[in-house]
Order: C-alpha cells, then sequence, then structure tokens
C-alpha cells in the first residue's frame, strides 16, 4: 500500500504524474530547507521518537513491515505516557 521510501511518496491526489513531489523538492532545495530524508536523519539522531498509531494502522490495513525504521508503534496511552514526560511533542 505504501512506498517503499520517501522518494515515492504522492504529493497529493493532484500528483500531476510525479512532477508534484519533483517540484515540492526542487522548492525546498532552492530555499535552502533539507530534503524529507534529511529532516528524518536529522530528528532520528536527536532523540525524536515517531510513534504510529495502531488503531490507525489496524483501520487502515498497514501493517509493521510497511513502516520506516525506528517507528515505534503504540496506542493513545503510550503516545501520552511519552508525551507527559516529553520536552514538545507533535501529533500529525
Amino acid at each position: 500500500m505504501l512506498p517503499p521510501d520517501s522518494k515515492k511518496l504522492k504529493l497529493s491526489k493532484m500528483n500531476m504524474g510525479g512532477l508534484g513531489s519533483k517540484m515540492m523538492r526542487m522548492l525546498m532545495k532552492q530555499k535552502g530547507v533539507d530534503s524529507l530524508e534529511s529532516l528524518r536523519r536529522q530528528a532520528i539522531d536527536n532523540g525524536v521518537e515517531f510513534i504510529a498509531c495502531q488503531m490507525s494502522m489496524d483501520v487502515m490495513g498497514i501493517k509493521r513491515e510497511e513502516l520506516l525504521d525506528n517507528v515505534t508503534i503504540g496506542g493513545v496511552a503510550t503516545y501520552m505516557e511519552r508525551a507527559d514526560s516529553a520536552n514538545m511533542n507533535l501529533f500529525i
């Protein structure tokens, strides 16, 4: 269901045959914004924990093998426990 890496992700349903993603990467480079892969690596190197919602995965039919490395699977209790003890958290 999911692409094997972020370079194969579609920008949206209006991906324009793959041009949408390429244009976004080009704009990021022009504006001096690191690539998605670089930002993810920096986050991991700085101790960021990615938590995938188990219930959402079940509903959407996503399997553990489809997720990127360094992703923890958990539910609301896992997220709340980590968020409570963190300096910062982001829920997407």
